[in-house]
């Protein structure tokens, strides 16, 4: 059944989904035209929102675009290939490829969500190397398993009302983690999306007159441990493991001291310190380490020239009243026992225009915390609707795909019609388990 219904998504979204720069465009012209509609923005008010925001994510983009090249820089290097080879191998038949790295990339997009973009598409070019497999299935099994990440470990909106000193304190105080992520309704539906993310993407497995293949060889070089024989005194250095291992040890001693005696967490820019100060030993020399990030960047463009359109459709929501109203009238049809599930798809609809969990969390607060309080809702479970809204439309927006499609050469129309079918099956799921629970 599953399989007859995603090869319609298939043909949907391969024949209307723009690519993601034109689906920014669009998308910000909505946003332009809703603010001066229903907000009451003057054309003048919103192109300055606009102008004036769209460099608001200068820092995040960066971030983004290392996770991409630091990830496939680590991935390159030659005992992590290894390794990637020996879990591969594990997988025997098609079917088993996509259940190992949808289980894969939800460990890891729980541990971090930065950490699973990248080693859930690195591990599915690497079965892709040794297995034929639908590849737009292989990567968007992949990408399903980003569901999951902010009910995980790195989840922004509990970690954030979990600390001292957060905005809404005043509010609801500090909520700790043990009502968030490991409450046992939190557990209970990341262990269900466990079961149902991996067997959904099984039993879509395309017939082989559906299936699309790659070719291994244009998945890149195999091979980054080449000798190489140094003819001048500035490729000494190049070839020189001692040079990388002064810098890479002495990184990888910080990162000890930053989690055992400093108690630091896993945050985007521990993440990327990790994959690069392991990539500088790992890689042995410097020449090695920058043949493999030539290969990286390549898939870095769509980082890089959309997320300033994002951060300016994200100021239009933000500063023209636009998400707030939204969230208000969701909350307007509202109860103490529905209000968690209405929160979830408010939002999911403000995720697509505001593709950030901090920043969402922010516009969203103001309003849902004094109507849960006002309900006599629970404010935890509140929290956490907003969260898995955040996470659930990332399925469809493929703003947080971008890493993920780069890494593996594809666009996002190749695996969006996958990715309709989690959003709705997940999405009943985590509606009802939010009503009921």
């Amino acid at each position: 059944m599953l399989r007859a219904l995603s090869r319609p998504a298939v043909k949907l979204m391969d024949r209307y989904l723009p690519d993601p720069f034109v689906f920014v465009l669009v998308l910000t012209l909505i946003a332009a035209a809703a603010a001066i509609l229903f907000e009451g923005n003057s054309p003048q008010q919103v192109m300055r929102q606009w102008g004036d925001g769209f460099w608001g994510l200068l820092t995040f983009s960066m971030q983004m675009l290392l996770v991409l090249v630091t990830g496939f820089i680590l991935a390159s290097s030659p005992p992590v290939k290894k390794f990637l080879q020996n879990l591969a191998g594990f997988a025997k038949s098609p079917g088993g490829a996509i259940v190992l790295v949808t289980v894969v990339s939800l460990a890891a997009s729980w541990i971090n969500w930065g950490f699973g973009l990248v080693v859930g598409a690195l591990f599915a070019k690497e079965l892709a190397r040794q297995i034929r497999v639908d590849y737009r299935l292989l990567i968007a099994s992949a990408y399903s398993g980003f569901v999951v990440w902010h009910g995980g470990l790195a989840g922004s909106i509990p970690l954030v009302i979990a600390t001292e000193g957060h905005f809404a304190e005043a509010t609801i105080g500090v909520i700790g983690t043990g009502q968030t992520i490991f409450s046992g309704f939190n557990l209970l539906l990341v262990a269900i999306l466990f079961v149902v993310v991996p067997l959904t993407n099984r039993y879509m497995v395309p017939p082989e007159e559906d299936s699309v293949y790659v070719d291994p060889a244009q998945l890149g070089p195999e091979e980054t441990d080449r000798k190489l024989v140094a003819t001048r005194p500035a490729e000494h250095l190049e070839n020189s493991r001692i040079l990388m291992w002064l810098v890479g040890v002495p990184g990888l001693l910080y990162l000890a001291d930053y989690f055992l005696l400093q108690g630091g967490s896993l945050n985007l820019n521990i993440v990327n310190f990790i994959f690069l100060m392991v990539a500088v030993v790992l890689h042995g020399t410097a020449r090695h380490l920058l043949d493999a990030l030539q290969e990286g960047i390549k898939g870095g463009a769509g980082i890089v020239i959309q997320f300033p359109f994002y951060a300016g459709i994200m100021a239009i929501m933000v500063q023209s009243g636009l998400a707030q109203s939204m969230s208000e009238w969701f909350v307007s049809i509202s109860t103490a026992a529905t209000l968690p599930f209405w929160t979830f798809i408010a939002a999911g609809i403000v995720n697509i225009f505001v593709p950030s969990g901090g920043g969402q969390w922010a516009v969203q607060a103001p309003v849902m915390l004094p109507a849960a309080e006002a309900l006599g809702a629970d404010v935890a479970r509140v929290a956490m609707a907003v969260a898995w809204g955040d996470a659930w439309t990332n399925l469809l927006q493929p703003f947080w795909a971008l890493p993920m499609l780069g890494i593996a050469g594809l666009k996002a129309k190749d695996i969006m019609g996958y990715c309709l079918i989690h959003l709705v099956i997940t999405g009943v799921i985590i509606g009802t388990l939010l009503t009921v629970m």
